[in-house]
This record gives C-alpha cells, sequence and structure tokens, in this order.
C-alpha cells in the first residue's frame, strides 16, 4: 500500500499553514480592533516558512534547515499562545513568546545538543506543547465570558499540544536508524496531518471566537444605555415581564430627577450627563443586588424589587433620595440634585405596562406634592 512522503507531506502541510495564516490577516484587516487575529496570522505564516525550510534539508545549508527552521517554527507556537493572550485582553508578552525559540537557538550552539537529534526534537517538541497548553489555560480561564467556540478551541490547542508530548518519549524509545534522515519518520508525517488538520481547525475556531464576542458586544450594546452603562427601557421592560411571569411579589420604583432640565440649562449638559452617571452609581450602591435597574429615558429610571413588600420598598427607596440629595461639588455650590420615586405594588401575573402606570401615577403625585419625596401607589395590582 502506498504511503505519502513525509517531505511532500511537510510541503503540503506549509501551503496549509501559509494559506490559513493569510486568511487570519485578511479577518483582521476587516476587524482591526482584533489584533489576536493578526498575531494568529503571523504565527502562522511564520510556521509555514519555518516547514518550507525543514523540508529543504539537504538542499540548503544545516544552519538555515535545522536551525532557522525550527526557531521559526518553535516561535510560531509562542506567537499562537501570544494571540490567546491578546484575545483574552492581556499583553501578548512578546518576550515570552520567542524565549523558547531563542532557547533552542543557543542550545544549538553546544555540540552535544546539536549532534543529538533525540534531543533536539525533544526540547522543540516539549516547548511546542508547553505554548498550546498554556493558550488552552489562557482560554479556560478567561471562561467567564461565554462563547460557544471557546471550549472547542480549548480541546484544540489539549489535543495538539498532547500530540508533541507523545512525541518526546517515543523520539527516545523509537530513535531514527543511524544515518536515516528525519524526514523519513514516520512522526513527520503525523505531525504534518496533525498540523494541517489543527491549522484548519483553528482558522475557524479563533475566526469564529472574535465573531462571536462582536455579536456579544454588539447584542450588549443595544440593551445597554451608552451614557450610564446600564440597561436601557428595551432591556428592562423584558426582564421586567419576565420577573412578573413568575411567582411571588414585586415593587417597582419609578424614579425621576427633580428640576433637571435647569440643570441642564443653568449649569451644561456635561453636568447633567455626570448627574445622570452620579445618580446610577449611588443606585447600585444602595439597591439590593438582586434588584434591576434601569434607564426608561431622559431622567427618569426604574428599579424591580423582587419579593419585596410596599414598606421595605419604600425604605430601599428614601434612602435613595437622602443619599442622592446629599451629593454636593465644591465648584458648584448652587446645584441641588433631588429626586421624587413613584411606587407600585404588583402580585404574581400583573402586566409591566400595567405596574408602570401605577407607579408613574405616584410618582406624579410626589412631584405635585413638593417633588424630593417618596410616594406609594393606594392599589395592590394583580393581573386583570
Amino acid at each position: 500500500m502506498p504511503s505519502l512522503d513525509p517531505a511532500t507531506l511537510l510541503m503540503v502541510s506549509c501551503a496549509t499553514t501559509f494559506l490559513v495564516g493569510l486568511q487570519f490577516v485578511i479577518t483582521w484587516r476587516q476587524m482591526p480592533a482584533q489584533a489576536s487575529l493578526g498575531l494568529w496570522g503571523a504565527a502562522h505564516i511564520t510556521g509555514s516558512f519555518g516547514s518550507v525550510m525543514l523540508a529543504l534539508r539537504g538542499v540548503i545549508p544545516d544552519w538555515v534547515s535545522i536551525g532557522c527552521g525550527n526557531v521559526a517554527m518553535i516561535a510560531a507556537y509562542g506567537v499562537i499562545w501570544s494571540g490567546v493572550r491578546s484575545f483574552e485582553r492581556k499583553s501578548p508578552n512578546v518576550a515570552a513568546a520567542i524565549i523558547g525559540s531563542g532557547g533552542w537557538g543557543l542550545l544549538c550552539l553546544i555540540p552535544a545538543f546539536y549532534d543529538s537529534i533525540a534531543m533536539r526534537v525533544a526540547f522543540a517538541s516539549f516547548v511546542a506543547g508547553v505554548y498550546c497548553v498554556a493558550g488552552a489555560w489562557e482560554f479556560w480561564r478567561g471562561r467567564g465570558e461565554v462563547l460557544p467556540s471557546r471550549r472547542f478551541a480549548i480541546g484544540l490547542l489539549v489535543a495538539y499540544g498532547f500530540c508533541y508530548f507523545v512525541r518526546i518519549p517515543a523520539t527516545f524509545l523509537a530513535p531514527l536508524p543511524q544515518g536515516q534522515s528525519p524526514l523519513s519518520s514516520r512522526w513527520v508525517a503525523v505531525l504534518c496531518l496533525a498540523a494541517m488538520l489543527f491549522s484548519i481547525a483553528s482558522a475557524f475556531t479563533f475566526i469564529g471566537l472574535n465573531k462571536e464576542r462582536a455579536e456579544r458586544e454588539q447584542h450588549r450594546a443595544a440593551r445597554t444605555d451608552p451614557l450610564t452603562g446600564i440597561a436601557n427601557r428595551r432591556a428592562f421592560v423584558e426582564a421586567a415581564n419576565q420577573v412578573l411571569a413568575k411567582p411571588g411579589e414585586a415593587a417597582l420604583l419609578l424614579c425621576d430627577l427633580d428640576r433637571f432640565k435647569a440643570v441642564n440649562d443653568r449649569f451644561g449638559h456635561e453636568v447633567g450627563d455626570a448627574v445622570l452617571v452620579a445618580f446610577c452609581a449611588v443606585a447600585e450602591d444602595i439597591l439590593p443586588e438582586t434588584a434591576m435597574f434601569g434607564r426608561l429615558g431622559g431622567e427618569e429610571f426604574a428599579c424591580l424589587l423582587v419579593g419585596t413588600n410596599p414598606a421595605s420598598a419604600r425604605m430601599v427607596a428614601e434612602r435613595l433620595r437622602r443619599t442622592f440629595a446629599r451629593i454636593a461639588l465644591p465648584d458648584m455650590p448652587d446645584l441641588r440634585l433631588s429626586v421624587s420615586v413613584g411606587i407600585a405594588q404588583a402580585s404574581p401575573g400583573c402586566p409591566f405596562d400595567h405596574l408602570l402606570r401605577q407607579a408613574d401615577s405616584a410618582l406624579y403625585a410626589a412631584k405635585e406634592l413638593g417633588r424630593d419625596r417618596v410616594e406609594v401607589a393606594g392599589l395592590n395590582l394583580r393581573a386583570a
């Protein structure tokens, strides 16, 4: 049965890796903010040139084929690890990425190391495997950001690193016959096949990770108020409807900053924006962790307290009102801040729109009674 020539397979692997590198670079140009794509592209292109030099052993000088080829191959894995770190929003750590290839190059200056194919292969395999596992570890540490392709990326790097680690004992247990070219080793064929599969799979997986993150961030932006960073009206209403459909009581606090237009007119919109952000900071510090908080628009905010009765809801609202009113800026002694709050209580099944109207009526009453106060709707609402 005919078998593939390892040297030929190495050249095919080189072409595949180079094309994958180009795909990474092209995608990076389309998503320039994703530096990890550029690093992964550089890694694959560097690795492909390393493969070419290794395949030309016997044709070009050994110091180029063995020395430069292996240095390029090992450096490629370091850059892949750097790309993972960049993806996880960490420093790429270029020094650590090239220390493995630099160490291999320095060891080659020692005759005993350079003359031993087994030692060269074992060291190179160990470094490449460490970089692969280190990349998998970085992906694992970032698992708090849920991305569908993350687990596959971890498994891909672990599996490829495992191939290199297995190669280390195999190099000593089944050494090449004296005088035989390393390119004739079956391990070269195995690693070439693994490299091709890794290159293709990494292109789909790593590019997919970046696209999944971009989609996730776009989805989050569509549901987040850009100024304050809290939920916008759409996100808050959707979440509130889900909560109200479940058993248990809930109280809605509808907050409106008093005389906010006058603040904008007198002190400017930058100060007005700062006041909105300050109110959110106060609210997030005071409200329970289980509370849902969002900006409905302008200077109007809403908070849904789950499992809270009117008396407890009023205590929270009063604390919020008093804390916000204590904000003072030495540079603006005339700036006076206050908030009016309307509270409505709902039983399970109460539609949010119905609850909102009741809270709005209570808020209107607070405004009519002089502002800077809390009012509670007089009805205990139930689903119609």
